[in-house]
């Protein structure tokens, strides 16, 4: 069996619901949303804005993904991601010939529909990566296009083969109806029963059947297998973590930039299991593979906490675990081998725009902020 089911209540308490051999539609690759084309109003932009709009105003320029955020006076109210995004063109203001006028097309994704009163006075702030991972760009005075009514997505099906259900699940299946709004885990397990991934799946039963693999076993199809599920290309990394924890390094030193992403994953889940924090001693980070921001994470964590050891999988998880908790502590010594490696992969990954730092140099800052000494070679 390399799946349990188990519903968390308010209080964390645990309810065993079943098991089950196989899962049919784990992983999915998300359909990428429909093209739209926007027109970003009164832009000042900054930048990889700035670098995209050509001089004659006709050619295309990809910007890759930019997060555009709509503030009132104090915060944020609302965030888009506009995915592989291009601009089309660009011209002057009408109002003010200071601004700029851009269109582009892109794939425009949002985590909920707009609920919110615009402000008399919004400031529409952008930020490249999708995540505003790269910094910003700019911001502009309005955004035709974007508050418009998108379609949600098809739900896409699971199901779980050769299920043992315990009886919460059974009483889900004489009385299907009831449990229409609830929400179940699914953990996989690696081959000693140590558990490698939690998944929430919608309580939402299509059918139950006997199981193929025979027996009093059954297959249960739900209607919607949840959000955020692995791509298809995370099933060999979940091959490789089913045979347990990792004990070599640079097992991920393969994998793509959004392979090691599904890696940092896996290792987050075991963060629970790290020991006692300890302080001083000298750590190795070999910087060989650290050729993107996923990657950087991957061998840090194997320099501090071992293979298949978690320290954080981007800035702010990084800095959570500086603070203590996470097996390794402050102060040390971390020798970072072949780091000009990191330092060329991400010199355009700007993060202090005025101070023009780039992530590795940011990093480097942190960890000696920590009372980190680190040590380039």
């Amino acid at each position: 069996m390399k799946y349990l089911l188990v519903q968390q209540d308010d209080e964390d308490q645990e309810e065993f619901w079943g098991r089950c051999a196989g899962v049919e539609g784990m992983f999915v690759d998300k359909a990428p949303p429909p093209r739209e084309v926007l027109t970003l109003r009164g832009c000042a932009p900054e930048g990889l804005l700035r670098d995209a709009l050509m001089p004659n105003g006709e050619s295309t320029a990809l910007l890759s993904d930019v997060c555009i955020e709509v503030w009132d006076d104090e915060q944020p109210l609302q965030w888009w991601s506009l995915l592989d995004c291009v601009v089309i063109t660009h011209q002057p203001n009408r109002d003010d010939p200071a601004l700029v006028d851009i269109v582009v097309g892109a794939g425009v994704e949002e985590e909920h529909a707009w609920t919110h009163t615009l402000p008399t006075t919004p400031q529409f702030k952008l930020f490249a990566g999708a995540t505003r991972s790269l910094g910003p760009v700019g911001h502009c005075l309005a955004v035709d296009g974007l508050f418009v009514t998108r379609g949600t997505p098809a739900p896409t099906p699971l199901r779980l083969v050769g299920c043992e259900p315990a009886e919460p699940l059974l009483a889900v299946l004489r009385r299907p109806r009831k449990w229409d709004r609830d929400w179940v885990g699914l953990w996989a397990l690696d081959r000693t029963g140590g558990v490698i991934y939690r998944h929430n799946v919608h309580v939402h039963i299509e059918t139950a059947r006997p199981s193929v693999l025979g027996g009093s076993l059954l297959d249960i199809k739900f209607t919607d297998g949840g959000d955020d599920r692995p791509p298809l290309l995370a099933r060999p990394i979940w091959e490789t973590w089913y045979r347990g924890v990792p004990d070599t390094r640079n097992q991920w030193a393969s994998l793509s930039a959004e392979g090691r992403s599904e890696w940092l994953d896996l290792a987050a889940t075991g963060m629970s299991e790290q020991g006692p924090d300890r302080t001083g001693g000298i750590h190795h980070l070999d910087g060989t593979h650290v050729t993107d921001t996923p990657g950087l994470y991957c061998a840090m964590a194997e320099a501090l906490a071992g293979p298949g050891g978690y320290y954080g999988r981007e800035w702010n998880a990084f800095k959570d675990c500086l603070h203590g908790g996470f097996g390794v502590n402050a102060p040390f010594t971390l020798i970072w081998h072949d780091a000009d490696v990191a330092r060329r992969a991400l010199a355009d990954d700007i993060w202090d725009i005025e101070r023009g730092l780039s992530y590795f140099e940011e990093i480097v800052e942190l960890l000696g902020s920590f009372g980190v000494t680190v040590v380039l070679q």
